[in-house]
């Protein structure tokens, strides 16, 4: 069968962050991933990624390199046009290796697609297929820089700016003011990474409003468990709320709906895996919830297939598709592009992306 999987390798790779990615439950100066290729009886090849950042999700790259050794073995010999029963397989036995998953089912839909010969967002639709427009992240840093950061992406386009706050709420304060004072035509999403508590986050929506300051979302400001306070914050703020750690799974989109816990999800496929995602993307649609969407430190092979799903499935009204742009260097060639805040589209078949493998190679036939 010319669509079976044949070989599947995969190797570390180190990319540097530009600034140190410092939210409240953790920080990052280097992307420690697993890239992914999977190869077919007719040569078609897809890549994929896992980008594990273990404060949030719970894995290591060394986990996904243990668990990839297992799975990799799991779908040989399986065809790629297949992917949603790979997909639900791999969530079977790895349940809480999501990013590992991600990176298998990436890999495999895009050889599928390669084979095929249509772009992957042609795969799930091509509902919405145009520019859009990310926000950028600026993580916890001290004023000075904090205003730098934003002045130098503001130069480039930049008009939403993902403020990572959560560890002191005064100085979350502070920042945002003085960054709004600096830079006219603004709006902020503030991502507390579930480190507020429900108090410091009402105080500072509160604090922001009365500066001026426009606040599109707040984002996961409290620990995922609790979700009453989600549902208190959304109430009291007067600003919408997204959940992004308390979904990690259909189960937990559907508690967050039934709660009234949040007026967004986002979703993330390093969180999921990316047919889950696809699933709590339709849920949310029928549900009445609006979407976003989002990654970990993530280069443009994990994100590409985030924008796919953007393209394909439509209804994605906040964008936050930009850690390629705060890595040092971009090891990936073709594919999507970004043009100052915005994301173009690609034509080719898959993610129409290609990587250089690593000497240090496991290749499981």
């Amino acid at each position: 069968m010319p669509l079976t999987i044949r070989k599947v390798e995969f190797w570390p790779v180190d990319v540097p962050i530009t600034d140190p990615f410092v939210v409240a439950t953790g920080s990052r100066t280097v992307a420690e991933n697993v890239f992914l290729r999977v190869t077919l009886t007719n040569g078609a090849q897809g890549y994929g990624e896992a980008a594990p950042f273990p404060e949030v999700g719970g894995e290591t790259r060394e986990n996904c390199l243990t668990a990839l050794r297992q799975l990799c073995k799991a779908i040989i010999g399986h065809s790629a046009a297949d992917y949603k029963k790979i997909g639900l397989k791999l969530s079977e036995q790895a349940r809480t290796h999501p990013a590992t998953r991600c990176a298998l089912e990436t890999a495999v839909i895009d050889a599928y697609c390669r084979a095929s010969n249509i772009p992957m967002w042609q795969l799930w639709g091509g509902t919405d297929v145009r520019a859009r427009e990310t926000d950028i992240t600026i993580p916890i840093t001290d004023l000075d820089k904090t205003v730098a950061l934003a002045r130098g992406w503001y130069v480039q386009g930049f008009r939403l700016f993902k403020m990572k706050v959560g560890k002191d709420v005064e100085c979350d304060i502070r920042r945002l003011e003085a960054v709004h004072h600096a830079l006219p035509g603004i709006s902020f999403i503030g991502d507390g990474n579930q480190g507020f508590s429900r108090q410091d986050c009402l105080t500072f929506a509160r604090e922001v409003k009365a500066f001026g300051g426009t606040m599109v979302l707040l984002e996961q400001p409290v620990v995922r468990e609790d979700l009453d306070s989600m549902e208190a914050i959304r109430r009291e703020a007067g600003i919408p709320v997204a959940a992004d750690e308390s979904v990690r799974s259909i189960v937990d989109a559907q508690e967050v709906v039934a709660r009234g816990a949040a007026d967004y999800i986002n979703i993330k496929i390093m969180k999921t895996g990316v047919v889950e995602a696809v699933e709590i993307a339709s849920f949310a649609k029928t549900s009445g919830i609006k979407l976003m969407i989002g990654g970990m430190v993530e280069t443009r092979i994990a994100m590409g297939c985030s924008f796919s799903l953007v393209l394909g499935l439509g209804g994605f009204d906040v964008l936050d598709l930009d850690t390629p742009l705060l890595l040092a260097n971009d090891p990936v060639t073709g594919g999507y592009r970004y043009n100052g805040p915005h994301l173009q589209p690609w034509s080719g078949p898959g993610l129409d992306m290609k990587i250089t493998s690593s000497p240090n190679v496991t290749t499981i036939e």
